[in-house]
């Protein structure tokens, strides 16, 4: 299964819609529902910057990002994503709905527990935050969300994207 794409190569990087096309595409036929095309160069580059192709139904599990400056930058490049903000018992303490556009964006200090859900196809971020990355350092699970993979998970992300059914009345697909 694939998560990722290989990082992206060269000085410079400029973002297509054939290069849009291709993760969404890669993103419908994964098993997550979701992948990710790093744009920086390696593994251990000190920023962390990555386009996220998502498609409703993929479960992002609820987590914090705990360490000194690690702030998450998301803005939606295309179709909607609902971004929830957590207490750490788990009860949603905010929801923020973002489309497609200038408009997009959300910023997270570092110590917000927080987590995703894709209210539209073929939903595309970019995503920043502080590198290098170590998956044992990155984040923090929430021990009241269930695992990804866990059958529980699918009722979790019905509840949050009811959250967003509820204040917007739009349907999520």
């Amino acid at each position: 299964m694939m998560l990722a794409f290989s990082n992206v190569t060269g000085p410079v990087f400029r973002l297509t819609e054939t290069i849009l096309e291709e993760g969404c595409a890669a993103s419908r036929l994964s098993p997550r529902r979701r992948i990710i095309l790093p744009l920086h160069r390696t593994q251990d580059a000190p920023v962390q910057r990555m386009l996220n192709f998502f498609q409703p139904g993929t479960y992002v599990r609820p987590h914090v990002h705990p360490g000194p400056g690690q702030s998450e930058l998301v803005q939606v490049l295309r179709g909607r994503l609902g971004v929830l903000l957590f207490a750490p018992d788990g009860e949603v303490l905010g929801a923020h709905d973002l489309e497609g556009g200038p408009v997009s964006l959300i910023d997270l200090e570092p110590g917000q527990w927080h987590g995703m859900v894709c209210l539209a196809p073929d939903t595309v971020i970019v995503e920043i935050k502080k590198g290098p990355y170590s998956a044992a350092l990155d984040k923090t699970f929430a021990d009241w969300a269930p695992e990804e993979g866990d059958l529980r998970a699918s009722d979790c992300l019905r509840r949050w994207e009811s959250v967003f059914l509820a204040a917007a009345g739009n349907p999520v697909p």
